[in-house]
């Protein structure tokens, strides 16, 4: 499309129309989107030639319809133009009627300061019109306001007298006058009413005291107590004016009643110094619960019921206690008398029948709502304080006990002995006493105290056992070195096994009732261990007297004579002559324990290879007195008194068959039977009784020695103790090498 047709299609402006410039930016941009609308729709209908032809009829189209816009536009304008000129006249008509109320409002200006001028002339009027009406109320209340200064001094008369409701009534009076008076003459504060202020104090104060002595006035002046009361019932429901503040009376006497109770029984001159605190107990045990009865039936009838009174007295004598016996814990340590009867009167003597759980006490007391006396942790520090002085007092009478037993010791008599022969002493008695006594006393107080009590007697009885121990260890070094020679160093050693038999019989008693039964078995393990040591102790004396003997045996003297062992014998009976003065059981263990020491002693002689038979008939003979040697062993501890089936001497009848077989081929089968007996024989043992024999040759011995390892190892027989494991083994002679041939 060329340029002039794009011309031709601009809408023309009429003749003296003007396009001004745009007012504001809205109009410009509404502009801009108008002419770009109209050149779109222009670009759209005259793209093709053959529209050009209804160009003229567009434009007539368009000259109408721009005529049309431009009528609308000019009544629109005219209709504004004659609104504008409506709101013109209007605005005048408005600012005439502003004119005329600025006016008004000057000429009322002007008369108000004419007025206010008046008032301040009538200003000394009205003050002297003010005061005229408060001296005709003066006037008229100057007869009642003279007799104020005596009505305060006889109301104070009244209080010092305890007349309180009279003075009470009087006070009431002449604060009415002085309420009177205040509104008469405008809240003025006259002198003569100074005084109100000290003597309603006084007056409460009174009330307070008569409250606080509740106790004592219920007994001797109830009339007293009651008129306080009712004071302060009167007080609290009075309606109080805004110038004078609330008394609060009611509260003051409250207040009064608990600090009164507390005074009395828990004030700092009453508490118990050190020891005394048993009988300040006993005191609070009878004092309480007649405390509590005087509060229910003489100062609860005296009370309005909604002071709870019996309530008020338990709890506060409760607190009371409770804080006196935290401050009391806070001091210096407790002893163990004190620190016990503490917590057995808080935990059983206070909640008892006699105090807090009497069934005198009725539900308005409310005890269950009563915090427990003694807190868990006051209850854990008595408690570890009851039991470490405790245990320095045990200590110290267990040590005493223990001296006291080996200063015996040394004596020059024997020891002790009871009706039936047995050695005796005091002491283990003592120590149980001592353990037991207290254990059982702890249950008086708490399950937790007496298991406490319990693991502390067991540790401090273990330390006992061992430092008897440690004593009867240094009594036996002291002796055998010389440095003390004891001369009845044996049967103080058999009194201590008495002493040991009679803790162990009797150590059951330090167990309560509901505490595990293993709790005794590291004791039962020490008093063990100590039975032990006696027997070694004991067994090292015998033995000292036994080895010269032994020490020829087996010889050629001990083949042709019984004297060897004959003499073993009578020394072993000597030595066990007062082994009867022990008890059973005891008696039969150490019996056993010399009977297998003794044989022990025999066995270690025969493996020593002092002794080589040259023939069948040294052979025959040795058999013959190992077999005399078992019967004389046998028969001197059955007279002894050690039950047959506790004998280790028959093992002497066996090593007798291996010394008598007259066929060395068939050694294999009695030394498989000797293993099958004693498992813990070794081939070190039955080579050297090999030797013994002196017939064996080397594959002879071989073959014995192989029926050793031929098979299981055999499990050891019920109660049977090793016997050749404690027999050291020989070293192999010289003997045992030889080729073949016996031994000369």
């Amino acid at each position: 499309m060329d340029p002039t047709a794009k011309d031709e299609m601009q809408p023309s402006l009429p003749p003296g129309s003007s396009c001004p410039g745009p007012e504001w930016p809205e109009q410009e941009r509404a502009e801009q989107l108008a002419r770009g609308a109209a050149l779109k729709w222009a670009s759209g209908i005259f793209y093709r030639p053959e529209q050009l032809a209804r160009l003229g009829q567009y434009r007539s189209r368009e000259v109408q319809r721009t005529r049309s816009l431009e009528a609308r536009i000019k009544s629109v304008v005219q209709s504004y133009l004659e609104g504008v000129k409506t709101g013109v006249w209007q605005l005048a008509q408005a600012l005439e009627a502003v004119q005329g109320a600025r006016e008004a409002l000057g000429q009322a200006r002007g008369l108000l300061r004419g007025m206010a001028k008046a008032v301040q002339t009538l200003e000394p009027l009205r003050e002297q019109v003010v005061q005229h009406k408060q001296l005709q109320a003066l006037s008229q209340l100057l007869p009642r306001l003279r007799a104020v200064p005596a009505a305060v001094v006889h109301t104070q008369t009244l209080i010092d007298a305890h007349r309180l409701l009279e003075a009470y009534v009087s006070l009431r009076e002449l604060e009415q006058l002085q309420e009177e008076t205040w509104a008469s003459l405008g809240s003025l504060e006259l002198p003569v009413f100074e005084g109100l202020g000290p003597l309603a104090e006084a007056l409460g104060q009174a009330v307070e005291a008569a409250v606080g002595a509740a106790g004592q006035l219920a007994r001797e002046d109830p009339a007293l107590l009651v008129a306080a009361v009712r004071v302060a019932e009167v007080e609290a429901g009075r309606t109080t004016p805004l110038e004078q503040g609330p008394r609060d009376w009611r509260q003051r006497c409250l207040r009064a009643l608990e600090e009164g109770l507390e005074r009395a029984h828990f004030g700092t001159p009453l508490l118990p110094g050190p020891g005394a605190l048993a009988g300040w107990l006993e005191a609070l045990r009878v004092a309480l619960p007649a405390e509590l009865a005087t509060a229910e039936a003489l100062i609860a009838p005296c009370c309005p019921p909604h002071y709870k009174v019996v309530r008020l007295w338990a709890h506060t004598l409760h607190g009371g206690l409770r804080r006196c016996l935290q401050q009391f814990l806070e001091g210096p340590e407790l002893g163990a008398s004190d620190a016990f009867t503490l917590l057995h009167w808080a935990l059983h003597v206070y909640l008892g029948p006699e105090m807090m759980g009497s069934l005198e006490l009725g539900p308005e007391a409310d005890v269950s709502q009563l915090e427990p006396l003694l807190t868990l942790e006051n209850i854990e520090q008595l408690e570890a304080t009851f039991v470490s002085k405790v245990r320095a007092s045990v200590v110290q009478w267990l040590q005493k006990a223990l001296e006291g037993e080996v200063a015996e010791w040394g004596r020059e008599r024997e020891p002790d002995t009871d009706p039936s022969g047995f050695y005796h002493s005091p002491m283990p008695a003592i120590v149980l006493q001592i353990l037991e006594e207290n254990i059982r006393v702890t249950s008086l107080v708490s399950e937790s105290l007496q298991r406490r009590v319990h693991g502390m007697a067991l540790s401090e009885l273990g330390a006992f056992l061992r430092s008897f121990n440690d004593a009867l260890i240094r009594f036996s070094r002291d002796h055998l070195r010389g440095e003390a020679v004891v001369p009845h160093y044996v049967s103080y050693l058999l009194a201590a096994l008495n002493h040991q038999s009679a803790l162990s019989s009797s150590v059951s008693v330090l167990q309560p009732k509901g505490v595990v039964s293993g709790a005794l078995a590291p004791v039962e393990a020490a008093l063990d261990e100590l039975q032990r040591r006696i027997c070694r102790l004991v067994l090292e004396a015998l033995l000292l007297e036994l080895q010269p003997l032994f020490a020829t045996l087996p010889s050629r003297r001990w083949l042709s004579s019984p004297e060897l062992l004959n003499n073993v014998c009578e020394r072993t009976a000597r030595f066990c002559r007062n082994f009867w003065r022990v008890r059973n059981p005891a008696f039969q263990v150490l019996l056993a324990e010399t009977e297998r020491a003794v044989v022990l002693q025999y066995l270690c002689a025969l493996m020593q290879g002092r002794l080589v038979c040259r023939g069948a008939d040294e052979r025959n003979q040795a058999a013959e007195r190992m077999q005399q040697d078992a019967t004389q062993l046998r028969d001197l501890f059955l007279d002894l008194g050690l039950e047959e089936s506790a004998h280790c001497a028959p093992v002497l009848l066996t090593l007798r068959k291996l010394l008598n077989l007259h066929d060395p081929t068939m050694l294999g089968l009695e030394v498989a039977s000797l293993r099958q007996q004693f498992p813990d024989v070794s081939e070190e043992h039955v080579s050297a009784l090999l030797d013994l024999r002196g017939d064996v040759s080397r594959e002879q011995r071989q073959a014995a020695l192989s029926s050793l390892q031929d098979g299981s190892q055999p499990s050891p027989r019920a109660g049977r103790r090793a016997l050749f494991s404690l027999v050291p083994a020989p070293t192999p002679s010289p003997s045992s090498c030889l080729f073949s041939g016996s031994c000369a």
